[in-house]
C-alpha cells in the first residue's frame, strides 16, 4: 500500500489565518463589552433614578412630620422617617456611584473601541499602501525581468544567427574548396588520360612497322608469292587436262552421269 503524501503546510499562511480569526474574535469581544457597558449604564441609571426618588420621598415625609405638632407619636414617627430617609439617601448615593462608575466604564470602552477602530483604519490604510507599493515593485521587477529576458533572447538569437551564418559561410567555403579539389583532380585525371591516349596513339605506327618484319604477316606474303607458282605446277601434275570436246558435244559434257545412248 502506497504511503500517503505528507501535506506541506505553510506556517506563515497558517499564522495569518489564525491572526484573521483572532481579529474577528477581538471585534466580537469589543462589541459584546460595549453592549454590556451600555446595559450596565442603563441599569445603573434606572437604579439611581429609583433611589433618588425614594430619598426624595423619605425627605419629604421627614419634612411633613417635622411640620406636625410635636408629640411622643410624632417623635417616634420622625425617628423612623429619618432612618428611612438616611437609608434612602445612602442607597441613592450608592446608586449614583454605580452610575458614575458605569458611565466611566462605558466611556473607557467607547474610547478603546474608537482607538481600536482608528488603529485598524490606519493599519488597513498603511497595509493597503504597503501592498500597493509591493505590487508596484513586483510589477516593475517583472517588467525589468521581461525586458532583460527579451534582451537576452534577442542577444542569443543574434548570436545563434551569427553562428549559423558563420557556419554557412564555412560550409560554403568548404564545399567550394572540395568542388575545386574534385575539379582539379578530374582535370588532372583527364590530362593524364589524354597523355596516355596520345602516347598509345604514338606507339601504334611503330608497332605496325615492326609487325611487317616479324610474325605471320611475312609468312602470309611468302605464301601469297608462292601461290601462283603452285598453281602453275598443279597444271602439270595429277590428271591430264582433258581436251576440249567438239562444239556438238558441249551440251553433253555439261551433263553428268551416264553418257547418252548413241
Amino acid at each position: 500500500m502506497a504511503a500517503k503524501k505528507s501535506k506541506v503546510v505553510d506556517p506563515v499562511a497558517a499564522l495569518e489565518k489564525e491572526l484573521a480569526a483572532l481579529k474577528g474574535q477581538l471585534e466580537k469581544a469589543r462589541s459584546a463589552k460595549l453592549k454590556a457597558a451600555e446595559a450596565a449604564l442603563k441599569s445603573a441609571t434606572n437604579s439611581a433614578t429609583s433611589a433618588a426618588k425614594k430619598a426624595s420621598s423619605a425627605k419629604a415625609k421627614v419634612a411633613a412630620l417635622r411640620a406636625k405638632k410635636k408629640t411622643a407619636a410624632q417623635a417616634k414617627q420622625m425617628a423612623a422617617a429619618r432612618k428611612v430617609s438616611a437609608a434612602a439617601n445612602s442607597a441613592a448615593s450608592a446608586a449614583k456611584a454605580v452610575l458614575s462608575n458605569a458611565k466611566d466604564t462605558l466611556a473607557a470602552v467607547k474610547s478603546d473601541a474608537a482607538q481600536a477602530a482608528a488603529l485598524a483604519k490606519i493599519t488597513a490604510k498603511e497595509e493597503a499602501a504597503y501592498i500597493k507599493k509591493v505590487q508596484a515593485a513586483q510589477k516593475s521587477a517583472a517588467k525589468k525581468a521581461a525586458v532583460k529576458a527579451k534582451a537576452a533572447a534577442k542577444k542569443a538569437l543574434a548570436k545563434e544567427k551569427a553562428a549559423a551564418k558563420k557556419a554557412a559561410i564555412k560550409a560554403k567555403a568548404a564545399a567550394k574548396k572540395a568542388a575545386a579539389a574534385v575539379k582539379a583532380k578530374a582535370k588532372k585525371a583527364a590530362t593524364a588520360a589524354k597523355a596516355k591516349a596520345k602516347k598509345a596513339v604514338a606507339k601504334k605506327p611503330a608497332a605496325k612497322k615492326a609487325a611487317g618484319k616479324r610474325g605471320r604477316p611475312a609468312a602470309a606474303k611468302k605464301a601469297a608469292a608462292k601461290a601462283p607458282a603452285a598453281k602453275k605446277a598443279a597444271g602439270k601434275r595429277g590428271r591430264p587436262a582433258t581436251k576440249k570436246a567438239p562444239a556438238k558435244g558441249a551440251s553433253a559434257a555439261k551433263r553428268r552421269g551416264r553418257p547418252p545412248k548413241k
